[in-house]
């Protein structure tokens, strides 16, 4: 499916989503608004379980921002559309996995479009940064993300500073989980992505709503939320066919045959 500059290809439970909007893939109010359209379609659709993010081409998986778009009158805190900027990082409720395979640069917008992903593949030649601090803005969501996710004083260095870094020193600092070469970046996100796709599905939607119910909670309140059923994905997890199935699977010595029901 294309629409415009969002193409999409469905494989069984697998949507891979590719950000393709010459010449680098920059966002803009329009692109965002799609973004999110098609991210909330796989939300919201029970035969799809796993997403890939990436972008066109080889160069660019999305520098954020689209600046020329600014300058036409698209307005920075304009509407992006269901989920924030990019359709992802302020989605509700997203309890599928997402693979952000990061295929060329990412900076700004981009880096903090990727790291909202659950699992991410740098091709060897990506490079990041956070850039805003030169033009006299803030990198909002990265501001409160990757403090989260890498150690304190080095994402601090990079919000202050701005300065680039390669794929290597992402893994180093465990901003990505993997590097390959980027004529197998996409094949290595699709054997990850058929990997999760065979798994149990309530699963994974329980995990991922815990650790966002957990983040901001001490660790006896976030415990009592899922021991107590106050989490719906736990709640419907603890009722399913698939968690009796699992049982029986582990007890016939047998792979489980999960129906996310």
């Amino acid at each position: 499916m294309n629409e415009g500059p969002i193409k999409t290809r469905r494989e069984g439970a697998i949507l891979e989503v590719t950000l393709d909007r010459p010449r680098a893939n920059a966002i803009d109010l329009a692109t965002s608004r799609i973004m999110g359209d098609v991210f909330r379609e796989f939300r919201d659709n029970q035969q799809l379980r796993v997403a890939i993010l990436t972008g066109g081409g080889d160069k660019f998986f999305c520098p954020g921002w689209d600046l020329k778009a600014a300058a036409d009158g698209d307005a920075v805190d304009g509407d992006y559309g269901v989920g924030g900027f990019g359709g992802l990082q302020e989605l509700r409720d997203m309890n599928k996995p997402v693979i952000s395979a990061i295929n060329g640069i990412a900076c700004g917008g981009g880096l903090e479009l990727a790291i909202s992903g659950d699992i991410l593949i740098a091709a060897d030649h990506a490079r990041f940064a956070l850039p805003e601090i030169r033009s006299g803005t803030v990198a909002d969501a990265a501001s409160v993300k990757l403090p989260k996710r890498i150690p304190y004083h080095i994402a601090m260095e990079l919000l202050l500073t701005g300065r680039w870094f390669d794929a290597e020193e992402a893994h180093r600092w465990g901003l990505v989980n993997e590097i390959v070469p980027g004529d197998q970046l996409m094949s290595r996100a699709w054997e990850q992505a058929r990997l999760l796709a065979s798994g149990p599905p309530l699963v994974y939607a329980a995990i991922k709503e815990i650790v966002r119910d957990a983040e901001d909670k001490k660790f006896q309140d976030a415990l009592n939320h899922i021991t107590q059923r106050q989490l719906r994905s736990v709640d419907v997890l603890y009722d399913s066919q698939d968690q009796l199935e699992g049982a029986r699977a582990f007890s016939e010595k047998r792979d489980p045959v999960w129906q996310g029901r």
